[in-house]
């Protein structure tokens, strides 16, 4: 078998806000082969950027556009084509873009070996250790006390039995703060999960002084109380509390996740298959917090493709106890997949079909596809 093409289609939505809200668009990666099978994956990064880097021209040795490098390869050398995309990019890769769009093309790999042997991913990726995962419904902070009390008792309602609030207008006023997740816990009970993400904002006394006040609210984790480069914050912020402490979205590969692992031993890591390197990368990350006995919790904020990676990725390792279910409204989110991955109490399904178990809904392709 040989890959014969890579596409990237842009989406975005009409209208974008300045939310942190990364279902507003999507950079959609289809791998082609010459059997006809056919791989989906998908690219949390600033689109047109990364439709670039498939789409760029051979410059020079390691300077290549990403299809250049993935097209003639058999699929099943999934190492070496991440290897070689690794090194044809040398120069202006590394991280970043590159990196990002490098974990789509492997996704959409690994979901073509999936259907070539008719197996579910994560039996390729070595593991059966469930056959359904708790998801915890994420969310952007609302403004409000009264709005968090509603989309608690919302969500309760559909079945979740954990939350997380993140970014809105949290991380300007720890007091303010502290007073949302209050509501949260308060409307919650002792029955639901609340994870809180800060989104960068805080400094390390601001985060240390949230965490201890978060500890009597059993809040489950905070997450990116810190900015990503603060290795030393993060690593006095853990030996400050008791509470979990999770970050690692923004990181791409393992060398830079080796080192957040081992710098700030943080409770729990998050690698984004849409950008840490993708499933072949995040095997390898997440072995590495398996050793250390953390947790490692994939950062799914986008659609039902990088779902489904974080589903298979969860099932085939030890050390991971919740799935990410991004609930925004966006009709990018909610209508790429045929057919969506569906919360039944508290816990979605495992696709046991092969590959990612994923079709996309074309319909949706055409809406929302910018052309260029």
């Amino acid at each position: 078998m040989k890959i014969t093409n890579v596409t990237a289609t842009v989406l975005r939505l009409p209208h974008i806000s300045d939310a942190a809200d990364g279902t507003q668009d999507d950079l959609v990666i289809v791998v082609e082969t010459d059997e006809g099978i056919t791989g989906y994956g998908e690219v949390d990064t600033a689109p047109f950027v990364g439709k670039a880097v498939v789409d760029a021209y051979m410059s020079h040795g390691t300077c290549y556009g990403l299809r250049e490098v993935v097209v003639g390869s058999d699929p099943f050398d999934y190492e070496q084509i991440w290897n070689n995309m690794w090194a044809k990019t040398y120069y202006y890769g590394r991280f970043g873009p590159v990196m990002h769009v490098m974990s789509g093309i492997d996704m959409a790999i690994w979901d073509i070996m999936g259907k070539a042997v008719k197996k579910p991913v994560h039996k390729l990726l070595g593991g059966s250790y469930a056959d359904k995962v708790r998801a915890y419904a994420s969310a952007l902070m609302p403004e409000n006390a009264d709005e968090v009390k509603r989309m608690v008792e919302k969500h309760a309602a559909l079945g979740y039995t954990a939350l997380k609030f993140g970014w809105g207008p949290l991380g300007y006023d720890i007091h303010f703060d502290i007073n949302l997740i209050k509501a949260a816990r308060k409307a919650a009970g002792d029955k639901m999960d609340i994870m809180i993400d800060i989104g960068k904002r805080y400094r390390l006394k601001e985060a240390i002084y949230v965490a201890k006040a978060l500890e009597d609210l059993n809040i489950y984790w905070l997450e990116e109380a810190l900015p990503a480069e603060d290795y030393i914050g993060y690593k006095k912020l853990t030996e400050a509390t008791t509470l979990r402490i999770a970050t690692g979205e923004e990181e791409s590969g393992r060398l830079a996740f080796a080192r957040l692992i081992n710098e700030t031993h943080v409770d729990v890591i998050q690698p984004d298959m849409s950008r840490c390197g993708g499933l072949t990368e995040a095997k390898k990350i997440a072995t590495m917090a398996a050793d250390k006995n953390i947790l490692c919790v994939p950062h799914a904020f986008k659609t039902g493709i990088l779902v489904a990676a974080s589903i298979h990725l969860i099932a085939a390792i030890p050390n991971a106890p919740v799935l990410e279910f991004s609930v925004t409204e966006s009709p990018i989110r909610k209508g790429i997949l045929k057919t969506p991955f569906e919360l039944k109490d508290g816990y979605v399904s495992v696709p046991q079909t092969p590959g990612l178990g994923i079709e996309l809904n074309e319909e949706v392709i055409r809406k929302y596809g910018v052309v260029m």
